[in-house]
């Protein structure tokens, strides 16, 4: 295809497609309706070069047809690849570190069980950051708490559901938690780290999207972590989510944010206690008690 030919409303990105004007738009309508992320004009280059890879994958020549692919089948597969294409994944263990220790101080004073729901799990530091937490925390209590690590993006969470890290992804960790909750890899995996298996039993990993009708969530919380999610949606789906999470939080429960997200129009339903950390607001706890 000659991309030197476009017309005004024509715009080319790569050399392998033309992207245009009409299929963005079509692309940042759908990813809104399946995940909630509203994709500004900005993530243009962004989008083309991680769906270009499906293009690519299934040999087809436009990103219109694959749209049309996408939309003759709303169950089908390629769904599912099309919103971890467009899904952003990036953590670290105790990223945003002053949430650990407040969460650790939370747990010690809930009735046993502790439950944690990590929304945003990805590859697994964030939930194994949270059980480690926990065990710290719990000591002899640990083994009956649990944590959900819920992920849109299924290729990730069968990444973190392996527990296996790279030496650098654990650099930053403190020598004292990388002896008490790896295991060092030898032999062919030699430079590798697992996650410990008393560790790993803490840690549920399951398939969830925000912006399901139901969500399969049979227990409530004590902490609720959506951390750095609500930035992708607008303020309307913000609002939608924060209030589906009251009612599965126990009294008192705690919901972490990320550094730049506000909670602040929910004051209603959550109220400010630390550096982005609310607690469900007393209304709303004494409702749920």
């Amino acid at each position: 295809m000659n991309t030197n030919q476009n017309t005004a409303a024509t715009v080319s990105i790569g050399p392998d497609f033309v992207l245009t004007d009409k299929d963005f738009s079509k692309i940042r309508t759908l990813i809104h309706q399946r995940a909630g992320i509203a994709l500004s004009a900005q993530k243009r280059q962004m989008v083309y070069s991680r769906l270009a890879r499906r293009l690519r994958k299934l040999k087809l020549k436009e990103f219109s047809t694959y749209l049309n692919f996408l939309e003759a089948d709303p169950n089908g597969e390629e769904w599912q690849l099309f919103t971890n294409a467009l899904t952003t994944n990036l953590t670290s263990f105790f990223r945003e570190s002053h949430h650990f220790p407040a969460l650790a101080e939370h747990v010690r004073g809930c009735p046993q069980p502790v439950t944690v729901w990590c929304s945003a799990a990805s590859t697994g530091e964030e939930p194994y950051s949270i059980a480690m937490t926990l065990i710290e925390a719990l000591g002899n209590r640990a083994g009956g708490a649990s944590v959900l690590a819920t992920d849109i993006d299924t290729q990730v969470l069968a990444v973190g559901a392996q527990g296996i890290f790279s030496m650098e992804q654990v650099s930053k960790l403190e020598p004292e938690r990388l002896k008490r909750f790896f295991l060092k890899g030898s032999g062919a995996h030699a430079g590798k780290v697992r996650i410990r298996p008393e560790v790993a039993a803490l840690v549920k990993f399951q398939q969830l999207n925000l912006l399901d009708a139901k969500w399969a969530l049979a227990e409530p919380f004590d902490a609720i972590f959506c951390r750095n999610v609500m930035i992708y949606f607008d303020k309307p789906t913000q609002e939608q989510v924060l209030q589906r999470f009251a009612p599965l939080m126990k009294p008192h429960g705690l919901l972490f944010a990320g550094h730049s997200e506000n909670f602040s129009f929910a004051s209603h339903t959550f109220r400010l206690r630390g550096k982005t950390i609310y607690e469900l607001s007393a209304s709303r706890a004494k409702a749920g008690a």
